[in-house]
């Protein structure tokens, strides 16, 4: 099919309307897996570690293999990567749900990470190779940025009933049959589209990009947990050197897999750099909130996943607001402007306790997550719209990738100094009367206290229980304070980047070159 340069009609509409059903189920992934982490926790036994690749693995796969995947897709078809990645999912999705160990999750999780990094990308570039007109690719991409936001939303309340009724293999099992209908969909409804410039493949570039992150996020992650580790100094080390390889391969290959020249693009790079930052502080919290309205206040998954829904009310407003004041407010203002109200939100965390009411929670809870996804509304046009439509893959790979990137980084590590503070406080306060391994498993997670408690005399399980959760808000304040100021930096950050953008979105920088016929 070959693309116009006209506006677009029905069957483009609807194509969106197949576009957003991945994308939904993408984000509803993490969310999901918040509210299963206690009960993963109960069945299999990670360990602390364990746990953190569990619900990173997936993450950092798809943060890798993004620019990858993003360059493939503008080679072989965007559809076409697309159906490949939905059907990837919907197999890794089963395996996921079926695994009867820890090691056998983390395995299907890489491989939802490795399809999902096939998707993301695509669906983006399909939007920005379908709606021409700015003003329909604008609400295109605000109903792409909603679907986010509502599978972020969703994702724990689906999970809640879920595991409210099933195991919580169950929880994974949701991805089949909307990956299902975006297979017998996509065919029909998605047009074809590849960039025609398309050159040959960087197989090396790709293995330098996935070569890079791996090894530098496992060895954060470890050091983070366990203290000094020669291994993971190393490991540390051979992140950068490889990263530094990737870079260098970048600039010197003939058909590279980033193009670098993007990064020239002040409104490009400003964005990317944006988005990282605030996925990083919002989702680095988000697993914190979840775990202490389960294992603090002891709800169950179903209660804890509808109490959550309390933020997205500031959320909506958020994206409301947002959307009402672009065009009219500069972008460095909202974003500086929204990356403060997160501060807030992460300042009323300091105040948490275990024995807090629950609205002072659920607002900052939603305090925090307006500001941060106010701000994140913002960059998705800009990414889109600053780069020339031949390299729409590969902008919104990198895009995506940062984002990704972001988030995995702000669960390990804000995940593992609470984890690390949480061990520390335990060290030596733990309760007379237990033994080596149910204090050993005490001490690794929260998830690992409330088991140990469960079959204990009331009284030492209350004690425990009450030691355990003391330690864990200890953790979530020693995480907010990092979030706040990353916070802050980052709106200082945010608006010196972007303080030289008008109100306007900007113009693209090339015209749109119709993609060849396939």
């Amino acid at each position: 099919m070959t693309a116009t340069t006209g506006r677009a009609g029905r069957r483009e509409w609807i194509g969106l309307a197949v576009l957003l059903l991945p994308t939904l189920v993408l984000t509803m992934d993490m969310g999901v897996l918040f509210f299963a982490v206690p009960y993963i926790s109960t069945t299999l036994a990670p360990s602390g570690t364990e746990q953190l690749w569990i619900m990173d693995m997936y993450s950092f796969l798809l943060a890798g293999l993004l620019i990858t995947m993003g360059a493939l897709g503008d080679r072989i078809g965007r559809r076409r990567l697309l159906m490949v990645g939905a059907a990837g999912f919907a197999g890794a999705s089963v395996l996921a749900a079926y695994a009867d160990g820890a090691g056998q999750l983390i395995a299907a999780r890489a491989l939802l990470g490795v399809a999902g990094a096939t998707v993301m990308p695509s669906t983006l570039a399909l939007i920005r190779n379908m709606f021409h007109d700015p003003k329909q690719r604008q609400i295109a991409l605000g109903a792409w940025g909603g679907i986010l936001t509502a599978g972020a939303t969703l994702g724990p309340v689906a999970g809640g009933l879920l595991l409210d009724h099933f195991w919580w293999g169950s929880v994974f099992l949701l991805a089949v049959p909307v990956m299902a209908l975006v297979l017998l969909a996509g065919p029909v409804l998605l047009p074809e589209y590849r960039s025609p410039q398309r050159g040959g493949f960087d197989l090396l570039g790709a293995v330098l990009s996935l070569g890079a992150v791996l090894p530098l996020v496992y060895g954060v992650k470890t050091l983070a947990v366990d203290g000094w580790d020669v291994v993971a100094a190393l490991a540390v080390l051979a992140g950068l050197l490889l990263g530094g390889a990737f870079y260098r391969r970048q600039r010197t290959a003939a058909n590279p897999l980033l193009d670098l020249g993007l990064f020239r693009i002040r409104a490009f790079s400003g964005a990317i750099t944006v988005n990282t930052v605030a996925m990083f502080a919002m989702m680095g919290f988000t697993l914190f909130t979840s775990q202490y309205l389960q294992l603090v206040k002891g709800m169950s998954p179903l209660t804890a996943s509808l109490w959550s829904l309390v933020p997205s009310v500031g959320v909506g407003a958020a994206v409301g607001l947002s959307s009402a004041l672009a065009g009219k407010v500069r972008p460095a203002v909202m974003m500086a402007g929204g990356f403060l109200i997160g501060a807030t939100g992460f300042a009323m965390m300091t105040l948490v306790g275990k024995d807090s009411p629950l609205a002072l929670v659920l607002t900052a809870a939603g305090v925090l997550a307006a500001g941060t996804v106010g701000t994140m509304t913002l960059t998705a046009e800009l990414v889109v719209s600053s780069a020339p439509v031949e390299r729409a893959g590969a902008a919104s790979a990198t895009s995506e990738t940062a984002v990704e990137l972001g988030s995995s980084l702000g669960i390990a590590l804000l995940g593992a100094a609470g984890a690390a503070v949480y061990r520390s406080r335990l060290d030596g306060a733990l309760p007379a009367g237990l033994d080596g391994e149910a204090a050993r498993t005490a001490q690794d997670t929260l998830g690992g206290a409330v088991t140990v408690a469960a079959q204990l005399p009331a009284r030492l399980g209350t004690d425990l229980l009450a030691t355990a959760r003391t330690a864990f808000t200890d953790g979530l304040h020693v995480a907010a304070v990092v979030g706040l100021v990353l916070a802050v930096g980052a709106s200082l950050l945010a608006y010196r980047l972007m303080h030289h953008l008008p109100a306007a979105a900007p113009a693209p920088t090339a015209p749109d070159a119709a993609p060849a016929t396939v």
